[in-house]
């Protein structure tokens, strides 16, 4: 998966579908961001260029319990092309 603003687009939408609102903060996160379950908000470090804001949204994706059959089809094959990504 390439490092890029429409990629980063495209998984905030995804995100957007799953229920998650994500925000752009400062703050002193050891991972580089942090979620509130309760809130269902991922919250990132907002000095993060593009390319680590998207490994930090996919990397929250993959801890996330969710049922693929309830996302549109855009957003199941942008999951299937990451984690082709991931296994290559």
């Amino acid at each position: 998966m390439r490092y890029t603003q429409g990629n980063l687009k495209k998984l905030e939408e995804l995100f957007t579908e799953l229920d998650y609102s994500i925000r752009y903060e400062k703050g002193n996160f050891q991972s580089g961001y942090c979620i509130v379950e309760s809130k269902r908000i991922a919250v990132i470090n907002k000095f993060f260029d593009i390319e680590a804001r998207v490994n930090c949204l996919l990397d929250i994706l993959s801890g996330l319990d969710y049922d693929p059959a309830n996302l549109s089809e855009k957003s199941r094959e942008l999951i299937e092309k990451w984690k082709k990504a991931q296994a290559d």
